[in-house]
């Protein structure tokens, strides 16, 4: 699409949806959100840069084929499933290492574990997944039109 006010939006609207995609990961390990909704708010990002620019563009601006991405995702999900598993508990189940309980001073530590990179790993897989589902559709469509030229 040739729209200089789409491509001036989306300048504006991507970083938006990317930052808060990111903020509902990060809230979403410990409360409601998490990987599948940020990766959703991403996606949104991507596919509104793919109708501003182009396919070609969007798979320049993600800089891993989006299938590689759902798959590093898969990994990285798997990887938090088993954390928990190897830490002596049940597949999935939390494992934070850097959060304990300490009767003098409270709360001590990050509460980041195996819980956000399971979240992480679904992030990125919606993102890859969702991703190549749009530019597969939308190259279909592109190539579609071109041979009924």
């Amino acid at each position: 699409m040739n729209s200089t006010i789409l491509k001036t939006a989306t300048r504006v609207l991507l970083p938006i949806f990317l930052i808060a995609s990111l903020l509902i990961l990060w809230r979403g390990h410990n409360a409601p959100g998490g990987g599948f909704i940020g990766g959703l708010m991403a996606v949104i990002g991507v596919a509104l840069y793919a109708v501003a620019a182009s396919i070609a563009e969007a798979r320049r601006m993600l800089r891993i084929d989006p299938l590689t991405l759902a798959g590093i995702g898969l990994a990285c999900a798997v990887a938090g499933g088993l954390w928990g598993a190897a830490n002596g508990g049940a597949f999935l189940q939390g494992v934070w290492p850097f959060y304990s309980y300490d009767p003098e001073l409270g709360t001590v530590g990050v509460p980041v574990g195996s819980v956000l990179l399971f979240d992480t790993g679904v992030y990125l897989t919606v993102l890859g997944a969702v991703c190549a589902i749009i530019f597969a559709l939308e190259e279909a469509v592109y190539t579609e039109k071109e041979s009924a030229r």
